[in-house]
């Protein structure tokens, strides 16, 4: 078996940082194209082995990335092909046929019910996002959610296969130590009440409720927002607004796993160096950010996370709903800032996500795809 995974970009991201740890548990040696951006996240997987190569896509409409793909799948004789996201799922299921491979599969990261990946979900992008998923043979959608809503759009269910994100609980295990050095690194102060916030800095995750919300708050508590984004700036200004910029701290992207070079605390530091997560996004296809908190041991605060709803309450008994907006989310805080720290234990949750159950359930999606049909129906 021959597998080539081919995804948009390799910047620091859920869907890239997630396409790294399968990596390193799937029992079969894979390589992987870039469409562009060959970020800190291609970095890792090199370090880690995988060959890797960036394709130099210019942008949505650069057709003559077509013929390049094609050509590096023939000639790298790839028995699979497992694309992830928008622009990698429509350009790579299309060069997998025209270069004769048995097998496509691709996964489903970031599928709203009114967004995909921060794109509106126009006629037009829907449209063309159905015409690519029939050029495939299986869709992985990343919780029951996502799995609904390609349904409902028309992709027949014999297609879409259910296979959540998984967590590495050991990698995100809460350490003193690393919690002590990310707060110094960042001049948060020891006895601060740190609230984060995790993911990309866009409208729809909604992290400028977070920076009105600390406008309502004791002095000491603090903001801190890992990702990166268009969002910055504005942020900034709302801040800045508020009289509460010194109290936020914007880490930009940070990945998983540092390498010597890289002074920055990784994104695990930063996890211990939170008292709570605040992850107010109204769409949300899993919520990885969430299960990774949850895996730091953290209490979690949360409009919408299929990933914790779809388990029994009892499974996450740390992660708490929040319905409302500004003023929910501050009065939560303010609860859970007067009930003091907590044991950081680390819930079932967690377990029932591990990184080990999605790549056993990876493999056998690609063993059933090459053992079957050449064509889907």
């Amino acid at each position: 078996m021959k597998p080539l995974h081919i995804i948009t970009g390799l910047g620091v991201g859920g869907a890239e940082q997630q396409l790294r740890l399968l990596l390193r548990r799937l029992p079969v040696r894979c390589d992987v194209v870039t469409l562009t951006d060959p970020g800190p996240v291609a970095e890792g997987l090199r370090a880690d082995g995988v060959h890797v190569t960036h394709l130099g896509m210019g942008g949505n409409r650069d057709l003559g990335a077509l013929p390049r793909l094609t050509r590096l799948i023939r000639t790298g004789r790839y028995d699979l092909v497992h694309t992830h996201l928008y622009r990698a799922c429509l350009y790579g299921r299309i060069a997998a046929r025209l270069a004769g491979v048995r097998a496509v599969v691709a996964t489903e990261h970031s599928l709203g019910d009114s967004l995909i990946e921060g794109r509106r979900l126009t006629p037009g992008v829907r449209a063309l996002y159905l015409a690519g998923e029939r050029l495939g043979r299986t869709t992985v959608a990343v919780s029951p959610t996502v799995a609904d809503r390609l349904r409902r759009w028309g992709v027949p269910g014999s297609r879409v296969r259910t296979i959540p994100n998984g967590v590495d609980a050991d990698l995100f295990r809460y350490d003193e130590v690393r919690r002590k050095e990310a707060r110094i690194h960042y001049g948060i102060p020891e006895d601060a009440y740190v609230v984060g916030g995790l993911g990309r800095l866009a409208p729809g995750k909604r992290f400028d409720l977070l920076v009105r919300a600390l406008d309502r708050l004791p002095a000491d508590v603090r903001l801190l927002l890992v990702g990166g984004g268009g969002q910055q700036q504005a942020l900034w200004r709302t801040a800045r607004d508020l009289g509460v910029a010194d109290r936020v701290v914007l880490t930009g992207e940070r990945p998983y796993l540092t390498d010597s070079r890289d002074q920055a605390p990784d994104l695990a530091s930063l996890l211990s160096a939170m008292d709570v997560l605040a992850a107010p996004s109204a769409e949300e296809a899993f919520g990885l950010a969430v299960l990774e908190a949850l895996a730091s041991g953290l209490p979690v605060l949360y409009t919408t996370c299929p990933a914790v709803d779809d388990l029994p309450p009892e499974s996450a008994p740390g992660a708490r709903r929040v319905t409302g907006g500004t003023d929910a989310y501050a009065r939560e805080l303010l609860r859970l800032r007067a009930a003091g720290p907590g044991e950081r234990a680390v819930p079932d949750a967690v377990r029932h996500y591990g990184i080990e159950r999605t790549a056993r359930q990876v493999m056998d999606v690609y063993t059933a795809l090459l053992s079957g049909p050449t064509r889907g129906k």
